[in-house]
């Protein structure tokens, strides 16, 4: 067993390894988890309960998730002491266990890491963000037929904005930036000006267009959709384009038609057992994804818009309260909240804990443990349209039974067949 300053491994339970490029998942795999900031330990607390609890009725006991916690965020520096944000053995233990889950985190106010979340996304390379999108009946959404959409977002998760390349206005950087740009590029930028730079390279979009045909295949998804603002951005978001489709060409030749093939080869008719990959502006997906959900399965997108749309696909399902996510490497996954702290609802037993839930159960499914998940996601189902639900969705609902986040996740356990 690896050996951590503060991590405490547990006796019990067994390393998840990859083999021939794929994760091997013993019966009781030790998985490291970070509680989160904020209302991080009300939801870690409820979606610990949901996930043992579903991974015993499942498998009868012969399945056992061996929970493990490591650190980050407001936690991690009382544990290892001022501005341990992200100790390094944290990042270790993830690369060890291979799998892990957290709730959310602080970003630290001043200097030193931007964002918790996107250090540890660097760190582990975890080149993929992961967002399903789809509805379950009862819960409060400002659409009319918000069942139509069930997407599964890919957004690349290192480059991009996220790449984090900035120069501050009127410093001596962003001034020679400015003035090299001028002088040997001819391209003009106003002098007093922030600058930042967006890269996007083939080898990025190649990493993540692979990894989303390769989720249409493994569940059945008829179209995947390149996301992207091309008709400006011509050699960053056009290049992610057509990256993407030579991609889908390359790992995938007979997979996958291509939108163009469908009409001049297919009449406009899928054939059986094939992927359509598309594209589509990202200004023009907004739109789509409200008035032709139904059109649209997988969606691959760069970094900033992947983070609008995930967002906006969530709204229209009840919110990111119930929004599951997962940040993907080759072989690590990281599963989390997709919401923020909510620090004035720490330790208050309030708030939902669906998508934290939910996150867990993209794990299951992960781990290869789809009974398990399944029987979290019914239950879910259940106890939504019997409108038992925590108060962001009562007071949405007519007639609801409002209900603290740890009675939410023991009346998912009590629904759970």
């Amino acid at each position: 067993m690896a050996k951590y300053k503060k991590i405490k491994v547990p006796k019990t339970g067994t390393k998840i390894t990859v083999e021939k490029d794929k994760i091997v998942v013993p019966d009781d795999p030790i998985i490291p988890f970070i509680e989160g900031d904020g209302i991080g330990p009300d939801i870690w607390k409820a979606t610990q309960m949901v996930l043992d609890a579903a991974v015993e009725k499942a498998y009868k006991g012969t399945k056992k998730i061996i929970w493990m916690e490591i650190f980050a965020g407001d936690k991690a520096v009382k544990v290892y002491g001022k501005n341990q944000w992200l100790p390094k053995e944290t990042v270790q233990a993830i690369k060890d266990y291979v799998v892990a889950i957290k709730g959310p985190l602080t970003t630290p106010i001043g200097g030193g890491i931007r964002s918790l979340n996107v250090t540890l996304r660097q760190k582990l390379d975890l080149f993929a963000c992961v967002r399903p999108v789809k509805y379950y009946p009862g819960t409060p959404s400002p659409v009319k037929r918000p069942q139509d959409l069930n997407v599964v977002i890919f957004r690349e998760n290192t480059e991009d904005v996220y790449a984090g390349i900035e120069f501050k206005a009127n410093t001596k950087a962003a001034k020679e930036l400015i003035e090299l740009l001028s002088t040997k590029y001819k391209k003009h930028i106003r002098s007093g000006s922030g600058i930042g730079i967006k890269p996007i390279s083939k080898f990025g979009t190649e990493r993540l267009v692979k990894k989303a045909i390769e989720y249409a295949i493994e569940y059945g998804r008829k179209s995947v959709t390149l996301v992207h603002k091309g008709n400006i951005m011509k050699f960053t978001e056009g290049a992610f384009k057509d990256w993407g489709y030579q991609a889908a060409k390359k790992y995938f030749p007979n997979k996958i038609v291509t939108e163009a093939d469908l009409w001049d080869k297919y009449d406009g008719k899928l054939p059986e057992g094939k992927i359509l990959i598309k594209d589509r502006i990202a200004d023009s997906i907004f739109q789509q994804v409200l008035l032709r959900p139904t059109e649209y399965e997988i969606l691959a997108t760069p970094n900033l818009n992947g983070d609008f749309l995930s967002d906006a696909c969530a709204a229209q399902v009840g919110g990111l309260g119930i929004a599951p996510g997962s940040n993907m490497s080759y072989h690590y996954g990281l599963f989390e909240a997709t919401h923020g702290t909510a620090p004035k609802y720490a330790g208050m037993d309030k708030v939902n804990p669906g998508s934290l839930i939910l996150s867990g159960v993209m794990m299951l499914e992960y781990l290869g443990w789809k009974k398990a998940g399944t029987m979290v996601e019914n239950s879910m189902k259940r106890t939504i349209k019997s409108k038992v639900v925590t108060y962001d969705f009562a007071r949405q609902m007519k007639g609801a039974k409002k209900v603290k986040c740890s009675q939410f996740a023991k009346e998912l356990v009590k629904n759970m067949k």
